[in-house]
């Protein structure tokens, strides 16, 4: 199973890789034709952009190797985990809310999309169906029922 999180990792990877192969060498060039580098400021931004492209790049591949490192055989098929969706009922007011645990470079809260080690994930991962959750922020504190569990194995299989 292919993880969406890869495709991210490899687009980006690759938009570095092109700016940093194609777009640096002539921002370079067209700065040293500029004659006097020791006061260049185009030289010197294109210098520090080229040294950041080299750093993220490595993180970046970095990132892919552990993220294909990972063996979803082993991520729970019963309990909330990496990837499973979870629908819960707020027991307050019946509100509905649905959250999906992601990796860190899909988080968007906006969406429901958060991360199993922010504190709203980790109340959220081992939890099954009927299951309780107590919920922290704001000052204030919310309990949910997990009505609708859905692990990362039945969402590929999707």
């Amino acid at each position: 199973m292919r993880l969406p999180v890869l495709d991210k990792l490899e687009s980006e990877l690759m938009e570095s890789k092109r700016e940093l192969e194609v777009d640096i060498p002539k921002a370079l060039k067209t700065a040293t034709d500029m004659g006097d580098l020791s006061e260049n400021a185009e030289y010197k931004a294109a210098k520090e952009r080229q040294m950041f492209l080299q750093s993220r790049i490595s993180q970046l591949q970095g990132r892919i190797s552990n993220v294909m490192q990972l063996d979803v055989a082993r991520l729970p098929r019963d309990r909330a985990g990496l990837g499973s969706k979870l629908h819960l009922k707020n027991l307050d007011n019946d509100e509905e809310k649905i959250y999906h645990l992601v990796f860190p470079e899909e988080v968007d809260p906006d969406t429901g999309r958060i991360s199993p080690a922010s504190p709203i994930g980790k109340s959220m991962v081992g939890k099954k169906e009927g299951d309780e959750i107590t919920m922290s922020f704001g000052g204030n504190t919310y309990y949910f029922e997990v009505t609708l569990l859905i692990t990362i194995h039945e969402i590929s299989a999707e």
